[in-house]
């Protein structure tokens, strides 16, 4: 139960991380003269707000490690997921090219896999106090 509480926990912030990441996408499409470019912004600002609130609200980090290190876990975790979403998000709007207009469709579809992929990161690397290097 403790488990399905974390991961209902993860998705949350989640939530929260793909509310900012549209958000930052949508205006940032309108500003940008590239849809990747508009995309690069808002993964780096859902990036740092995910992991204050996964830090914070659903792992127990270990209070023993530098932030420093821990978020450089996180960051590579979060790369390795984003190039998961993004590989989906290019597939996508390349194969539909009228995706980006609407790139927020894409984007959700590459954020479920990303997801997957950042989970298990986060949770067997990133804030696990029993992992490599602690």
């Amino acid at each position: 139960m403790m488990r399905l509480r974390r991961v209902a926990k993860f998705a949350v912030v989640g939530g929260v991380g793909f509310a900012i990441d549209a958000g930052v996408l949508t205006l940032a499409v309108r500003e940008l003269s590239s849809v990747y470019t508009a995309r690069a912004v808002s993964f780096a600002c859902a990036v740092l707000v995910t992991w204050v609130l996964n830090r914070l609200y659903v792992f127990d980090p270990d209070k023993r490690a530098s932030l420093a290190f821990e978020y450089g876990r996180y960051l590579a975790t979060q790369i390795a997921g984003a190039l998961t979403n993004l590989a989906v998000f290019v597939a996508l709007v390349e194969s539909i090219p009228r995706l980006a207009t609407t790139p927020v469709v894409p984007l959700a579809i590459g954020a479920v896999l990303g997801a997957v992929v950042n989970y298990g990161g986060s949770a067997l690397w990133v804030f696990d106090a029993r992992g490599p290097g602690r």
